[in-house]
């Protein structure tokens, strides 16, 4: 009973988040980073990029696991055409949170289902908004202090102590995670990999 595999599932992500999104539909699957690199090219158009990225990250596994599924998947907080990164200080994380208060900003998630052996690759891109409350000075300053912000970007979790700051969201709770669950779990039936068994 459970969802059941057509050939062995890979992760090319260590995201916790979207192993932990991955876990809960129970299914078994392999983790490995791809290693890609994450630069953007000029001009690149943040979805462009995110999908971009979630292939270029499925391939690179892909060719070396050729009979399984690989999932690759790119996520990236956007708010005035600016991409928000990985704080690497409270100094950074607080200036985001600062840019984050009181408005809305949105998150994009590209993600790329690859099966070599098939000659099947799909991808698709979700994007969501994410609506702030304002963040007072003293709640900035404790929750700086914390790890969770320094790991995520946009330093906030959705999931996490940060979800005192959204007021709503607009489209996919999941996808402001990192991994769109309704739509991979949409592309995986639709491409054969995972069949509902009871």
């Amino acid at each position: 009973m459970g969802l059941e595999l057509s050939a062995p599932l890979i992760l090319a992500s260590a995201s916790p988040r979207r192993v932990e999104l991955l876990r809960l539909l129970g299914l078994d699957f392999a983790i490995m980073p791809s290693g890609a690199d994450e630069t953007f090219r000029p001009d690149e158009a943040p979805a462009a990029h995110v999908l971009r990225l979630s292939a270029d990250k499925a391939g690179l596994i892909a060719a070396r696991h050729p009979g399984s599924w690989v999932l690759g998947a790119d996520t990236i907080v956007v708010i005035d055409g600016v991409v928000l990164g990985k704080p690497a200080d409270p100094q950074e994380a607080r200036q985001m949170l600062g840019k984050l208060s009181a408005r809305a900003h949105t998150v994009y998630t590209g993600f790329t289902l690859v099966r070599q052996a098939a000659q099947i690759a799909v991808s698709e891109g979700i994007a969501s908004t994410v609506i702030f409350r304002a963040i007072t000075p003293d709640e900035m300053a404790w929750y700086v202090n914390f790890p969770e912000p320094y790991d995520k970007a946009g330093a906030y979790a959705v999931q996490g102590m940060g979800a005192f700051f959204i007021k709503e969201i607009r489209g996919s709770y999941t996808n402001v995670m990192g991994l769109p669950l309704c739509e991979v779990v949409d592309v995986l039936k639709n491409v054969g990999a995972v069949k509902f068994t009871v």
